[in-house]
């Protein structure tokens, strides 16, 4: 009678946890059906487009009742547009997209090829750390422009240059990206890939790279923040025809030529790249890594 009361407790028992393991599941899932345009457009679309008709607005209030009356200072945003089209019509404006854009995302290539091991280095070699992780932070937080005069010194006015630039403002914040991940990795996930055998090469890319991601892909948007703003500093400072024209050197063209409307011409076009760049690639493949550790789910 004993036993047969012990087996009824132990299959209730058995039944509460299956069902509250269900119930978890069920807590857990998230519908993966179609987002209605309504909602995506109410939620996505509309507040940026408001933000930027905002803008325009009060830009356009500034120059129509005078309160900055001299174009020379704030050209009218028709002004601006009229630049832009022209430049198009010319078939200048992508060449102009197409010289920096190239360059940025090439330079950024070679940071991330150079950082990554260099941060992997940095985070599990304490000795390393110890010699090196001062000077990351600190290259980190120098200015891009400084390294502009010694890389025109060292390699001339060219594409070289160019990349060094890039590649001394960007490495460092990947490195200190993926160390911040690293950092973060628990240590149980460590015990566990030592007890599986994933130890060595074998333990970095299977446990502590995925673990790390989230920080790694923080590091690598920095990167290429910082990728953008070298590149743009070396192309205002560092003109010269036989490097083309990019957005650097339009916006350098235009204060020369003190033409404002050239000038905010380039500062739109620097911005619409980089926040082209962050929206295609980088907020992706951060939502990606989010939603794979669900820290982001499906709306």
């Amino acid at each position: 009678m004993a036993s047969t009361d012990t087996t009824t407790t132990a299959a209730k028992d058995g039944g509460d946890l299956a069902g509250l393991e269900a119930g978890l599941d069920a807590l857990e899932s998230v519908p993966q059906g179609r987002t209605p345009f309504r909602r995506t457009f109410t939620e996505k679309i509309l507040p940026p487009v408001l933000a930027v008709a905002l803008v325009l607005a009060v830009w356009q209030a500034l120059v129509s009742f005078e309160i900055v009356d001299d174009p020379t200072k704030l050209p009218a945003p028709a002004d601006v547009w009229n630049v832009v089209r022209d430049a198009w019509l010319q078939g200048e404006l992508l060449g102009y997209i197409w010289t920096s854009v190239s360059r940025g995302l090439l330079g950024f290539c070679l940071a991330l090829l150079i950082g990554t091991p260099l941060g992997l280095l940095v985070a599990r070699v304490k000795f390393v750390r110890a010699a090196l992780g001062p000077i990351l932070s600190g290259l980190q937080s120098l200015p891009s422009v400084a390294w502009v005069p010694p890389a025109v010194i060292w390699l001339g006015l060219n594409n070289s240059m160019m990349y060094a630039v890039i590649l001394l403002g960007a490495v460092p914040s990947i490195a200190n990206g993926l160390v911040s991940g690293v950092d973060q990795v628990p240590p149980l996930f460590l015990r566990a890939g030592r007890t599986l055998g994933a130890t060595g090469l074998k333990g970095t890319w299977h446990i502590v790279l995925p673990a790390a991601l989230p920080g790694y892909v923080a590091g690598l948007k920095q990167g290429w923040a910082f990728s953008w703003r070298s590149l743009m500093a070396a192309e205002i400072i560092a003109s010269f025809p036989d490097l083309g024209v990019g957005l650097g050197q339009l916006l350098e063209n235009g204060r020369n030529a003190s033409d404002m409307a050239m000038v905010f011409e380039a500062i739109l076009l620097i911005l619409i790249v980089g926040i082209a760049i962050d929206l295609l690639i980088f907020s992706p493949l951060e939502r990606w890594v989010l939603r794979s550790r669900g820290l982001l789910v499906r709306n």
